[in-house]
């Protein structure tokens, strides 16, 4: 029998378990299947082509089937070689040339080679290109800097850049830089986000809507056959039946445990794992119209809100006050000597009064969970509150995740004053690039949905980009953050520690600081 039909099998048997654990007195009805691992995911995954979405809900499932030309080395955001064995960097830093593995394939039977690379690229960057259709494409911004990708021979492709860009190879080790079949591609057309095709440790088997997203072991994987059978992405967008699905056995890996409820996860049966990262939980203030285009009252909302009480009381301790718009994990890029914005309701009020904004109305768009969002309604409500008492009357919209970001994506003009946001990046240039420059908002496709512009922080930025060396690309990042944070465009709420539990059936697992989930070493008894 072909594993996909026992994946399926099996998967039913651990919903039947399920559901008789609820109905019996003992849990251990619930027993999922050896060698295939249950993951209870956030939200349902937009697309299964890395080119196409922004999620690191759906990264999780992507890095298991793609690879990339990089990779991040185990346990940290160091770039290692990955599908390009090696490569050569010229001495302007204009020109990465790479030497690809050879014998590998993509799961549909097609060859991984340089005109594999080059088509990924072209398919995302050339707007005439024959599959630029089959996007859109929103991170295409990672790869601006590149002018050309030449297919050299079989095994070498060069990029050529248009000046030196520093993030270039962690962004390729990023999901965006992950290769796809272009067979595949010239096969499903537009419909190849749901038929997707990589050189992954884990094939693509089915997705059955809102219930499964299922993968299989890669048996001819370039880097050594993966331990278990398959693997079961579920999405479970509350948190509390994540929770209690993982108590009753339903699921073997939980991620983004509510902070409540870790305490439920401290006996032998389940290991709770915790790894700090560049993640950011904020507000994005609608700069463009309403009370948040005038300074002071952005400034207002950052005194307003008990970003302590946040981080204590509804996350329970597992995240820090954020001071700005770069993490600490960067530490290298990190400007210590900012502080957060204190809680001073009477300041907030001065402010407000100086603006004229007494009473303002706020739509306040919160969604229901997704990716680093942590308990994003309890913390919705709580900022509400703060906002309220400092004279804002606040109304909250609340969204799934995807639809979230379906309103939010766009821009928030004519629809709201502010909304929850998290991101988690793989470099400091990253999310203000996409989220704080002028030329990032929406309708020149990026993500700065609140409309910032500061001409000396784009200036900044473009220049932190292509400088070369270390130090002075620290030392624009961290005059940048000394600007935004005056501006402040977003209330900087939390930095969090992200953290998964398994049950004790699972063993080799260990979270990532670039928040994706790498499963081909982790073993299911």
């Amino acid at each position: 029998m072909p594993l996909f039909h026992l994946t399926r099998r099996s998967l039913l048997a651990a919903g039947t378990a399920l559901a008789l654990s609820f109905g019996a007195s003992d849990p251990a009805f619930a027993q999922t299947p050896p060698g295939v691992l249950i993951v209870g995911q956030i939200a349902e995954p937009k697309a299964l082509d890395p080119a196409a979405v922004t999620a690191v809900n759906d990264f999780r499932i992507l890095m298991n089937v793609y690879d990339g030309l990089v990779r991040y080395r185990d346990g940290t955001l160091e770039v290692e070689p990955a599908l390009a064995s090696d490569w050569e960097i010229s001495e302007d830093g204009t020109e990465y040339t790479f030497t690809l593995r050879e014998g590998v394939q993509f799961h549909d039977g097609s060859d991984f080679n340089a005109e594999a690379v080059k088509f990924n690229f072209e398919r995302m960057l050339n707007e005439d290109h024959p599959y630029h259709d089959t996007g859109p494409f929103p991170l295409a911004f990672f790869f601006s800097a590149i002018e050309t990708v030449d297919a050299v021979d079989d095994l070498t492709v060069k990029f050529t850049l248009n000046a030196p860009y520093a993030p270039f190879l962690s962004n390729l080790a990023y999901p965006t830089g992950l290769i796809v079949s272009p067979a595949a591609v010239a096969r499903h057309g537009a419909e190849f986000g749901r038929n997707p095709s990589g050189t992954g440790a884990f094939t693509f088997a089915e997705w059955r809507s809102n219930e499964a997203v299922v993968v299989e072991a890669n048996p001819d994987y370039w880097d050594g056959v993966p331990e278990l059978e398959a693997v079961v992405f579920r999405p479970i967008t509350d948190a509390n039946t994540r929770t209690a699905e993982m108590l009753a056995g339903g699921i073997d890996l939980m991620v983004e445990v509510p902070p409540v409820a870790l305490s439920e996860f401290q006996g032998d049966s389940y290991t709770v794992h915790e790894q700090a990262g560049p993640h950011v939980w904020f507000l994005i203030l609608n700069a463009k119209e309403g009370p948040f285009a005038d300074k002071r009252v952005r400034q207002a909302a950052n005194y307003a809100v008990n970003k302590t009480a946040l981080v204590e009381e509804v996350l329970e301790g597992t995240a820090e006050v954020a001071a700005g718009p770069t993490p600490p994990a960067f530490a290298w890029a990190y400007n210590e000597e900012l502080e957060p914005y204190p809680y001073d309701p009477d300041r907030a009020r001065e402010l407000i009064a100086e603006a004229g904004a007494e009473g303002a109305e706020l739509t306040f768009f919160v969604t229901e969970g997704g990716s680093g969002m942590l308990d994003p309604v309890a913390m919705g409500t709580a900022i509400q509150a703060d906002l309220e008492a400092v004279g804002f009357d606040v109304s909250i919209e609340t969204y799934e995740w995807n639809t979230f970001l379906g309103e939010v994506n766009p821009g928030l003009e004519g629809k709201a004053d502010m909304a929850e946001m998290a991101w988690m990046t793989n470099d400091p240039d990253t999310l203000p690039f996409l989220a704080l420059r002028t030329e990032a908002w929406p309708d020149a496709g990026g993500f700065n949905s609140g409309y910032y512009s500061n001409p000396e922080v784009d200036a900044l930025l473009e220049a932190a980009r292509v400088a070369t060396d270390q130090e002075e690309r620290a030392r624009l990042y961290k005059q940048m953050q000394t600007i935004v944070q005056e501006d402040a465009p977003w209330v900087f709420v939390a930095n969090w520690k992200q953290n998964a539990v398994t049950n004790d059936a699972v063993e080799n697992f260990s979270l990532q600081p670039s928040f994706f989930l790498l499963l081909d070493d982790v073993v299911k008894n």
